[in-house]
């Protein structure tokens, strides 16, 4: 029989802590937030894999090691105003709401939302407002943020959603540009913002956040 507990903690055990990761906060959620309700019952077995986990076409719950790393990275405090770019079925959310005083959870796709809503609610969240919308935009209505969390890759440095960020701001996303793709953390620094690369990482790409094409003359 499936012991989701027991799995829970052989993941913070064998695949968090093991990569550096020491936030006490942070690991006590992923102690506590059931991974297996933001996946499909049938998946419910496989929520703690050692990898990315698909939750819909072209969309995945981030490796667990991953997703530990950028939210340490990002220094996220218990004030801070959150935005979770590309939310997908809200684990993340989940995991961000118990460090963070509020978390806007962004998705573009209505049902992948829809699940959100259901399992963050189911799982007792508190203070996360889902969103639908396209994730290229953010969501600037409730910005400015301290910290934007992206479930995913992107070739292009997000400019647009960085004005979305506080002076102070931090942004931690994966960007797939070359071999082998980067988790970063981006800064702003006169207005623009600047990156600054921590470990190698991959990702499905994110809706909107491919490079534009090239042309071969």
């Amino acid at each position: 029989m499936f012991d989701a507990a027991m799995a829970r903690r052989m993941m913070v055990e064998g695949q968090v802590r093991t990569a550096d990761v020491h936030n006490p906060d942070l690991i006590e959620a992923m102690l506590t937030v059931p991974r297996e309700r933001f996946v499909p019952p049938a998946l419910a077995e496989q929520a703690y894999i050692d990898g990315d986990l698909e939750i819909a076409k072209g969309r995945a719950l981030l490796k667990p090691m991953v997703l530990a790393k950028l939210i340490e990275a990002g220094q996220v405090q218990p004030d801070d105003h959150v935005l979770d770019v590309g939310c997908g079925t809200g684990y993340s959310s989940a995991i961000l709401a118990a460090l963070a005083g509020a978390v806007v959870a962004l998705e573009e796709d209505a049902e992948l939302a829809r699940k959100a809503k259901v399992a963050l609610s189911a799982v007792g969240a508190r203070d996360v407002e889902v969103v639908t919308g396209p994730l290229s935009t953010g969501w600037p209505a409730a910005a400015p943020y301290d910290f934007i969390l992206f479930n995913g890759a992107t070739e292009i440095v997000p400019e647009a959603i960085g004005k979305q960020l506080k002076p102070s701001g931090r942004l931690a996303c994966i960007v797939s540009r070359g071999m082998p793709a980067k988790a970063t953390i981006f800064r702003v620094a006169e207005g623009y913002l600047v990156g600054r690369s921590i470990f190698d990482a991959a990702a499905p790409l994110l809706p909107g956040f491919a490079a534009p094409p090239t042309f071969v003359f």
